[in-house]
């Protein structure tokens, strides 16, 4: 599913990028940046589920709730400061036309370490699996809802904007950004994943796996169906009602849809083409840190491997392939040395002595 996100990210951000203004009024385009609204609660939900995996095998290491949150906590703290170092190097390499303010631009692995944080703390209050479950579905739900106020009427303004930026995406910009990744709405998707993730970390579903992932995915089914039936009522909730950015009824759908890729992937890895062999998609999705991180710059930095604004639709899908091939083999290389960095250290320093001795 990693992987599967990092194919999305990847031609959301090559077609934004690169195509020209006119192919950019095409249903293509259109369609291309409607796939673009799941990479970031792909990567969230993820994000929940994996959390969850980390906590149960803690807890059944006999590790104490404080042991437990203390170390969740520091691994989110540890992915938030990914998140500003990653801001520290697009500022340096777009100087010095990039703006100060970019340094403090809350992007997704901002909100995903933030979230990682938030978890931690949920998680020491419930100290059952299916207590942790029911207590993160509801701050999911508890998320998605203070949003819309939290963007327009109860906007904190009394915060300093870098602060309220976490909170709502205001950036510096005064209104919320819908390109930025605030934690209302979009903690909501890890708080899902942690519920889903705990679901099928039940005893129930470890002995029936292949059911409860289907399980999984009819409720995706049905939460999408609610979140079309509830933005169909002639009342809503808010005063101010934005469906694409805000909408509690969307990030249903989207979770939706997210629960309906579980046994879509499941069935791909246990019965489909991930069993013929190399997967460029699984590889991909082990490495999806590395790739987000190096793939930016070569698509909207100042290392970019077409002209930005100002391609066909034929050119940045050639494009979109090479990042995807180049992608690929970056994962592929780390994953194979990853664990071996003292040996290949030894190895190439055994080598240059053999030059210099050869050459003196």
């Amino acid at each position: 599913m990693r992987g599967l996100a990092c194919v999305l990210m990847f031609q959301t951000h090559c077609y934004d990028s690169w195509l020209s203004t006119a192919a950019r009024k095409s249903s293509f385009f259109g369609w291309s940046q409607l796939l673009g609204t799941l990479p970031a609660p792909l990567f969230l939900f993820l994000a929940g589920i994996s959390f969850g995996l980390v906590t149960d095998r803690m807890r059944q290491k006999g590790a104490s709730a404080n042991e437990i949150t203390a170390t969740t906590i520091r691994r989110g703290a540890e992915i938030l400061g990914l998140g500003l170092l990653f801001r520290v190097q697009e500022f340096v390499l777009g100087y010095p036309w990039s703006p100060w303010t970019d340094l403090l631009r809350v992007d997704i692995l901002n909100t995903i370490g933030m979230s990682m944080m938030l978890m931690g703390v949920v998680c020491w209050f419930a100290r059952r699996r299916a207590t942790n479950g029911i207590l993160a579905g509801a701050v999911a739900a508890g998320i998605a809802l203070a949003t819309p106020p939290l963007w327009t009427t109860w906007q904190p303004r009394w915060l300093p904007w870098p602060v309220e930026s976490y909170i709502n995406g205001v950036h510096n910009l005064g209104t919320p950004q819908h390109w930025l990744f605030p934690i209302f709405p979009w903690a909501a998707f890890a708080f899902a994943g942690l519920a889903a993730g705990f679901f099928l970390l039940s005893d129930w579903a470890r002995a029936r796996q292949a059911q409860a992932v289907f399980i999984l995915g009819g409720a995706g089914v049905i939460c999408g169906a609610l979140g079309w039936w509830f933005d169909s009522l002639p009342v809503h909730m808010y005063s101010v009602y934005d469906f694409w950015h805000s909408s509690p009824n969307f990030l249903l759908i989207r979770v939706g849809v997210v629960m309906v890729i579980v046994p879509l992937v499941y069935a791909w890895c246990r019965w489909g083409a991930a069993q013929w062999g190399f997967s460029p998609i699984i590889t991909m999705g082990q490495a999806s840190l590395l790739v987000y991180w190096v793939h930016i710059e070569f698509v909207y930095g100042r290392f970019s491997i077409l002209t930005k604004r100002g391609e066909s639709i034929a050119m940045a899908s050639l494009g979109l392939l090479v990042i995807f091939t180049a992608m690929t083999l970056l994962a592929w290389a780390r994953i194979r040395t990853k664990g071996h960095g003292g040996e290949i250290l030894a190895k190439f320093r055994r080598t240059v002595g053999r030059q210099l001795r050869v050459g003196s």
